[in-house]
C-alpha cells in the first residue's frame, strides 16, 4: 500500500494484500460497453491494488478476437489480478459433454484462471454439476458455481372488501421468497466439497434495493458457507454499502468497475448508522 500514501485507515479495518481470500474485489469487464486495453490498464495502474479480479461477464470473451483476450489476460496478471470467465458455460452443453472440456482448454490456454458454472441456468442434476466443478478443478482452474435467489411477485389478490363494481385502487403486489435457501446452501456446499473455491450468489433480485433486502436470506447463507467461501454480486453503489455495514469489509463484492474506489474507501470506514454515503458521491465513480 505504498503508493496509496493517502489512505490511512486503521490496520484492523483494512484488506491484507493480495492476494486475498476475503475482502475481495472483483470488477466486471466487457459486456455493456466495450472496454479498451488503455481503460483497463488505466484502472489497472491506479486501483490494481484494489481489484483482486477481472470477469467477462454475460460471456462477452466468445465474440472477441483471443489474441485480444490474451492480451487483457496478461495485462490482469502483471497486476496480480486473476481472470474470470462470466455465465457462458451453460451454452457450451448444447454441443455436448465434450465441449464443456474444449472450452476449459480454450479458457486455459488464453489466460483465464476462473471458470464459472451458472448453476440455475446449467438445468442439470446435481451430480453433473458436481462432475463440471471437478473438471475444471482437474484442469488446474478456480472453480465458482454461480447460485441465484429468485424472488416472485405474488398474485394473489388483496383480502379487501369490494361492492360490485366499484373502482378500487390497486395495491402493490408483494414479493414472495420462492427460493429454497436451504436446498441452495446445501447444493453450494457440496461444490465447496467437489473442490470449488468460492461460491457467487447472485441476489440481484432481493439486492436490487437496499431497502427492501432480504437480510434473512442472506444471513443463512454467510451463517453457513461463511465469508470467504462466498462473493455477492454488488448491483449498485447502495448495495455494496449495505453489505459492507452488515459484514464488515472482509466480505467479498463483484461491482462495476466505477465502484472500486468508492468500495475500498468503504471497506476502510469504521461505518456507523448516520454516516452519509461516499459512495452516493460522483467524485468516486469515473
Amino acid at each position: 500500500m505504498a503508493a496509496y500514501r493517502w489512505k490511512s485507515f486503521f490496520e484492523d479495518e483494512d484488506r491484507p494484500e493480495k492476494p486475498r481470500r476475503y475482502g475481495v474485489t472483483e470488477m466486471r469487464g466487457p459486456n455493456y460497453s466495450l472496454f479498451s486495453q488503455n481503460l483497463l490498464q488505466d484502472v489497472f495502474e491506479s486501483m490494481g491494488e484494489f481489484v483482486d479480479g477481472l470477469k467477462f461477464a454475460g460471456g462477452s470473451h466468445s465474440l472477441m478476437p483471443k489474441d485480444y483476450i490474451k492480451e487483457v489476460t496478461d495485462m490482469a496478471h502483471k497486476h496480480n489480478v486473476y481472470v474470470s470467465t462470466g455465465d457462458w458455460a451453460e451454452h457450451l452443453l448444447r454441443k455436448g459433454p465434450s465441449s464443456f472440456k474444449d472450452y476449459i482448454a480454450e479458457c486455459k490456454q488464453l489466460g483465464f484462471d476462473t471458470i464459472e458454472i451458472e448453476a440455475g441456468s446449467l438445468g442439470v442434476p446435481e451430480e453433473a454439476l458436481l462432475r463440471y466443478v471437478r473438471l475444471v478443478k482437474g484442469e488446474g482452474l478456480r472453480a465458482k458455481p454461480v447460485f441465484s435467489i429468485k424472488v416472485n411477485r405474488s398474485d394473489i389478490p388483496a383480502k379487501d372488501n369490494k361492492a360490485f363494481g366499484s373502482y378500487v385502487v390497486p395495491a402493490p403486489r408483494s414479493s414472495e421468497l420462492v427460493e429454497d435457501i436451504d436446498l441452495l446452501i446445501r447444493r453450494a456446499e457440496r461444490c465447496l466439497e467437489a473442490g470449488a473455491d468460492v461460491i457467487m450468489i447472485d441476489a440481484d433480485e432481493v439486492c436490487r434495493q437496499a431497502d427492501s433486502m432480504r437480510a434473512d436470506a442472506i444471513a443463512k447463507i454467510v451463517g453457513r458457507l461463511g465469508l470467504e467461501k462466498t462473493m455477492f454480486d454488488a448491483s449498485n453503489p447502495k448495495t455494496s454499502e449495505w453489505f459492507i455495514k452488515q459484514y464488515g469489509p472482509n466480505v467479498n463484492l463483484f461491482v462495476e468497475h466505477s465502484q472500486v474506489m468508492g468500495l475500498e474507501c468503504l471497506r476502510g470506514r469504521n461505518l456507523g448508522r448516520n454516516h452519509s454515503s461516499i459512495l452516493g458521491s460522483s467524485y468516486f465513480l469515473f
